[in-house]
């Protein structure tokens, strides 16, 4: 019944956490849903108010344009000079996007034929490697691993494979490791992207939520980056957007209209009163931003001292709302993540979920209250 593309992909292996969370809510369970990357602080009011405002406005409930309104793609050029000191042209290096995940779908379809080979990252966000098959392309996994920092070795990539590849995700603040990148790695991988002709697609969303003195950079910062690739993010994860649907594409205007082509024929573009309330995140005050990642410092701090209280082996990460910790000894991934349902009614995400590499590790988010997270921890301490 289904098309090729749809068998194709990978089995939906949180399925089966879906089935039991209901199965043990039904038992009347308090679950503790720390699986879940969806931010539980609400949209700043000032951003809010710009929608509500613009809802009302007649021009704005037409059809936008496919690339999204010139002052939209202005906030972000000047956001990108403000925030990354990147220079961007808004009319040529920024397009608008229905989200970030949209975009990095819709590039395969730009830029991939049937039977090309992608590198995506191991373990990863599952949109990479499944946008690939559904191209029709060959998906050539890259292992992260904790030996390298969670970052690909270019080194170990098989010389064939490099030749023939045609792009590359990569994904810095990583999800779900947690993994940060500086611009030295950035300049190995457009060394790379150079050598073997690979188009570099970067997707950075959580390049706001940053503690202990990190700044996450972006990879078009390094020389030759523009030349090579572009760069996806989001205001989800920045000001608490997520149900929002806006991001932007920037970077290498030759991609960029790849993707726009793609966008004409697929989409209608982004509402234009979300873009005006876009346009007051990222030119209205950024203390929002200030706010979130203390709250989410706190969270991690919490996190991280209750899972080594319970003898979890834990390491504080330096972004995202994520911590990705190694299982227990004589568990997998889903064990482990069955086992804290079933015994402590608390939800994490198997790090298998998220390719091969992630066996042996899951994921926990911080977007839930600090007190709820502390309540989890004790649970955990009392089951191991």
């Amino acid at each position: 019944m289904y098309a090729e593309r749809i068998n194709s992909l990978p089995p939906y292996l949180f399925a089966e956490i879906d089935r039991k969370k209901r199965e043990v809510e039904n038992r009347g369970v308090d679950i503790i849903d720390m699986g879940v990357g969806d931010p539980d602080l609400p949209t700043p009011s000032h951003i809010v108010d710009a929608l509500c405002k613009a809802a009302a406005e007649p021009e704005n409930q037409r059809y936008p344009t496919y690339e999204g309104m010139f002052a939209f793609r202005e906030a972000v050029a000047d956001w990108y000079r403000r925030r990354k000191h990147v220079s961007l042209d808004p009319d040529s290096e920024v397009l608008t996007l229905i989200g970030s995940k949209e975009g990095i779908a819709h590039s395969t379809f730009a830029f991939l034929n049937t039977g090309d080979i992608a590198l995506v990252p191991d373990p990863a966000y599952p949109v990479y490697k499944n946008a690939v098959i559904m191209a029709g392309s060959i998906p050539f996994s890259m292992p992260l691993t904790e030996d390298n920092g969670f970052k690909p070795d270019f080194e170990r990539i098989d010389a064939e494979i490099a030749k023939n590849a045609k792009l590359m995700f990569l994904n810095y603040p990583n999800n779900p490791t947690a993994a940060t990148a500086d611009e030295e790695f950035f300049k190995d991988v457009v060394d790379f992207a150079y050598e073997h002709d690979i188009m570099v697609l970067h997707d950075n969303p959580y390049s706001e939520l940053t503690f202990d003195g990190y700044e996450a950079p972006s990879f078009l910062r390094v020389s030759g980056a523009k030349e090579v690739g572009i760069e996806f993010n989001s205001l989800s994860k920045t000001y608490n957007m997520t149900g929002w649907r806006i991001g932007f594409a920037v970077g290498n205007p030759e991609i960029l209209n790849g993707l726009r082509l793609v966008k004409t024929n697929i989409d209608s573009g982004t509402f234009q009163a979300i873009q005006v309330a876009g346009i007051a995140a990222l030119t209205g005050s950024q203390d929002c931003i200030r706010a979130n990642v203390a709250v989410y410092r706190a969270r991690r701090d919490a996190l991280a001292a209750g899972l080594k209280s319970a003898g979890i082996e834990v390491s504080k990460p330096k972004a995202t709302f994520y911590l990705w910790v190694r299982v227990p000894d004589g568990y997998t991934s889903m064990q482990f993540s069955m086992s804290l349902l079933e015994r402590a009614g608390v939800v994490v995400t198997p790090g298998i979920g998220f390719g091969e590499y992630g066996e042996g590790f899951v994921r926990f988010s911080l977007c839930l209250d600090i007190e709820r997270i502390k309540e989890a921890c004790e649970r955990i301490i009392d089951i191991l």
